[in-house]
């Protein structure tokens, strides 16, 4: 099954399962979002979970891989200056620095490739900007023999349980990290923050 139909079958199941259990780390990875108006992504925005907890004095472009998603996210972004855009964010159809910052909330892990989401995302934010990353990392060395057994089948289905975000840091040089919290699970959930340099 490709990780667009899975998350279309899954989409009227995503609020439920993930709105509460989230919503406060989502809350607070994005306080650090700038009070100056700045030009935002959400790469993976999903159903639009983030966008009543969003400022509204910036202007947003949510991404997402299928339109199920985005139809559910929309009208949750009644209040803001907010466009979505059916694109993949290992791919993303914008030029280099279209954006100040970046979100990515539950994504990195999602993806067959979460390094191709990084580096895009970095392409596409100017220097100086920010990404506000939560999600679910290994820590590297960490054996989760648990997580390793199961991942082969659940990564098919929804999300990675394997990403290290370390690793994926090291090719990713032109991202720097500023901040780094447990945020869920006995910190297997962090939220990170990187800047653009």
């Amino acid at each position: 099954m490709s990780l667009r139909q899975s998350y279309t079958l899954i989409a009227p199941f995503y609020d439920a399962a993930l709105n509460a259990a989230t919503r406060a780390a989502r809350s607070r990875s994005l306080e650090s979002l700038p009070v100056a108006r700045a030009r935002v992504l959400l790469s993976g925005v999903g159903t639009g979970l983030d966008l009543p907890l969003l400022p509204t004095q910036h202007s947003y472009t949510g991404v997402d891989l299928t339109r199920a998603m985005l139809r559910r996210a929309v009208p949750r972004a009644a209040s803001l200056d907010f466009c979505c855009v059916q694109a993949d964010a290992q791919r993303l159809p914008f030029s280099d620095h279209s954006f100040d910052h970046a979100i990515l909330h539950l994504i990195l892990a999602v993806l067959p490739d979460p390094l191709a989401c990084l580096r895009e995302t970095a392409r596409v934010v100017a220097p100086g900007g920010n990404l506000l990353v939560f999600d679910k990392f290994l820590q590297r060395g960490q054996r989760a023999p648990v997580r390793r057994l199961l991942n082969p089948v659940i990564r098919r289905i929804a999300t990675r349980l394997d990403v290290v975000l370390e690793e994926l840091l090291e090719q990713t040089p032109q991202l720097i990290v500023e901040s780094d919290q447990p945020a869920l699970v006995a910190g297997w959930f962090r939220l990170i923050r990187l800047k653009r340099v």
